[in-house]
């Protein structure tokens, strides 16, 4: 299990829960700093000495084995478990290179360096820099807080409201440092998946490509480049995605903290102090509280602030709640409680005027009940008028912008978005706009019917289907996801699933245009995941499953047409995989137990001067379960050249489909062979929409 996500509530309530999870990620960030400064440090060593070349290497490859990604949530996707292996397979395979003794890599600093030293600087150490205003902050306010709850209600009033000013001061501002902090350092744990193996599979590549004697090498990594290259980008597109989510559920978390609650925590939970009656006088001792308004049991966990002093938590059901009289008391925000454990009344110190009103009023207290201003947008709904409006969408684009680059990628403007929906569900004329006219371009449309079903009261795919879908996706076994993701398409209301349909089938036209506008399934997946299902809570961790909502859309388009000729046999039972000698699961992309071969001999010698046959079929090797990149014919290495520029991949067409030389067709039938979704990912005789490491462009 990977580490559980950090909630933007957590930081209002600053529970010791939320400090212990903080701790985990505090800790995985030094331990991932440390593990770059090894890799720069072991790196640049390879660099700087070609004499002890064989022995760098080596303690190279030590560094990367020795590393194991920690994740957010309880799955990995396909992609990011083909990133999870990588460190793996890149050190076994640096063990082979290891035996060629080749020549100083070239640009080696500005491939693996620069990058690796840039994120830790960048990221790590801003985030270090958020972790020490987060500590100052904290620090100032709970101190602050200490002497402000122990300010005598007899004071002037104008000294008591000054001082409530720079305690919601000096709260809000902590709380804000608490909110960044979080923020950052879970961007930081997930990006580091794709920011520290890029820079080491560039290193690569530029390893093997100038080095004459491992030419072969090369070839063989190419292949495997390419897949993680896929693996990466989609990894980037799904963190993108949920990065956008998190950043808006932040921003609503900042306006109004109690509004966003988890489903199953309690009815209300933060800190009190509870008076308590001694032979030499009152103390006052300090409570982290937590009470569930159904049962009315509230759970109070002493906070330890002397050493060695031990209580132990409190279950209490409570009878009733009174707000405390100002004057009856040398302390403000106090109520009284009385529960059925024990004799008399408890008083109870909140933490301000609006907090005691959120106690009281979660207990029923006999304070007037504070209520906080809730807007609901109007919402969309899924009718008549909505269908026309999508097929008229569906209509235009493909009609005028199907070819389009980027198209549903483009945002419109939002003026010109507003302007469309405005004009088509006006209630006097509903449905009279003429999306074919030149008044209204390819990207106000797409982006309009975006918003339309983003917008929908309830998403197409349900609120009630959503964690079955989710968990579909999540499965190892394909032959299981594909049969799962089937059958709950047909318990759809009837309505959403011919929504459902009319909207897929378009993505699959756009598809099949991809080699003109780019867009691949994996990108429509990752583009209408969030639209077509979207979680009810708004939490973070419902914002870590979005990639999986993308794969679920990614399925749906490349299996369209098995979806949609008809139910599952039986779909009142959960689907099983037909029986097969293995069943049919994803496994890592691996070039390290590929079947070895005679070395050949190079600077123009043929296949058959050096001894071997090669028929483009590589001889049975026994090599586990997992999926093999298999090696090409070797021909002549080119003669050295410098180190090239990143580019993107539609200006290497040779990394793309493969030329006679480049890429040549038993590779193709190779990786056909050990990818057997191949539909599901780009083939390797067209990819334009993907992107080499570095490249943002």
């Amino acid at each position: 299990m990977g580490h559980p996500p950090l909630e933007f509530s957590d930081c209002y309530l600053d529970s010791p829960d939320f400090r212990e999870r903080l701790k985990c990620y505090e800790q995985e960030l030094e331990r991932t700093n440390k593990f770059i400064k090894d890799v720069i440090k072991d790196g640049n060593a390879l660099i700087a000495a070609i004499r002890s070349y064989s022995s760098a290497v080596q303690k190279f490859s030590q560094t990367l084995q020795s590393f194991q990604f920690d994740f957010i949530g309880d799955t990995l996707t396909d992609d990011e478990i083909n990133i999870a292996e990588s460190f793996k397979e890149f050190a076994e395979l640096l063990q082979e290179v290891e035996l060629e003794r080749s020549m100083m890599v070239q640009n080696a600093s500005d491939l693996l360096i620069k990058p690796l030293e840039n994120f830790r600087k960048e990221q790590i150490g801003f985030t270090k820099e958020r972790k020490k205003k987060f500590e100052k902050d904290g620090e100032k306010f709970y101190s602050m807080l200490d002497r402000h709850l122990h300010l005598s209600s007899k004071k002037k009033e104008s000294q008591l409201q000054e001082a409530d000013l720079q305690v919601d001061k000096e709260r809000h501002n902590f709380f804000e440092s608490s909110l960044e902090y979080v923020y950052q350092i879970q961007e930081v744990q997930e990006s580091k998946k794709f920011s520290i193996v890029e820079p080491v599979l560039a290193f690569l590549h530029s390893l093997f490509t100038y080095n004459n004697l491992t030419v072969e090498l090369t070839q063989d990594f190419l292949p495997y480049k390419q897949q993680l290259q896929l693996s990466l980008q989609n990894t980037r597109n799904h963190f993108s995605s949920t990065r956008e989510e998190l950043e808006d559920l932040k921003k609503r978390m900042k306006e109004a903290p109690q509004t966003c609650k988890l489903p199953g925590q309690p009815t209300i939970e933060g800190y009190l102090y509870t008076q308590e009656k001694w032979a030499l006088g009152i103390s006052w001792v300090k409570y982290y509280c937590q009470y569930e308004k159904e049962a009315k049991t509230l759970r109070m966990t002493p906070i330890d602030q002397k050493p060695g002093a031990k209580q132990g938590t409190l279950d209490l059901t409570l009878k009733s709640c009174v707000r405390r009289k100002t004057d009856s008391i040398d302390k403000r925000f106090c109520f009284d409680i009385e529960t059925n454990e024990r004799s008399g009344t408890i008083t109870l110190q909140a933490l301000s005027e609006a907090n005691r009103r959120l106690w009281m009023e979660a207990m029923d207290g006999k304070e007037p009940i504070y209520h906080s201003p809730i807007t609901k947008q109007e919402e969309m709904e899924l009718n008549e008028v909505g269908f026309k409006f999508v097929r008229k969408c569906i209509n235009a684009v493909e009609t005028k912008g199907i070819s389009t680059e980027g198209v549903y990628r483009t945002v419109g403007s939002n003026i010109q978005v507003q302007k469309l929906l405005n004009a088509f569900f006006d209630p006097k004329c509903p449905g009279d706009v003429d999306l074919q006219s030149s008044d209204w371009d390819i990207k106000t449309i797409t982006s309009s019917l975006k918003f339309y079903l983003r917008n929908l009261s309830e998403p197409v795919m349900t609120y009630k289907l959503h964690k079955e879908l989710v968990l579909a996706a999540k499965s190892e076994n394909l032959d299981y996801r594909l049969g799962a993701i089937h059958a709950l398409v047909y318990k759809l209301p009837d309505k959403n699933r011919e929504m459902l349909e009319l909207l897929i089938r378009h993505l699959v036209n756009v598809c099949e245009h991809s080699r003109e506008n780019l867009m691949s399934p994996s990108n429509m997946g990752v583009i209408f995941g969030p639209t077509l299902m979207r979680a009810q809570e708004d939490t973070v961790a419902a914002m870590m499953n979005i990639k999986f909502q993308n794969i679920v859309v990614e399925i749906l388009i490349e299996h369209f047409g098995k979806i949609y000729s008809g139910p599952p046999e039986d779909s009142a039972a959960p689907p099983v995989p037909p029986p097969r000698v293995a069943a049919r699961r994803h496994k890592p992309i691996t070039i390290s137990k590929r079947p070895l071969r005679e070395r050949p001999v190079f600077f123009g010698a043929s296949v058959e001067e050096s001894g071997g046959e090669y028929d483009g079929v590589p001889k049975p090797r026994p090599h586990g379960d997992k999926p093999v990149i298999t090696r090409p014919p070797v021909r002549p290495p080119d003669p050295p050249c410098r180190a090239p520029i990143p580019q993107k991949l539609e200006q290497r067409p040779d990394l793309i489909a493969g030329t006679a030389e480049e890429m040549p067709s038993s590779v193709v039938a190779s990786r056909t062979k050990f990818f057997e979704t191949a539909s599901r990912r780009t083939s390797s005789s067209s990819s334009p929409q993907g992107r080499i490491p570095g490249d943002e462009s």
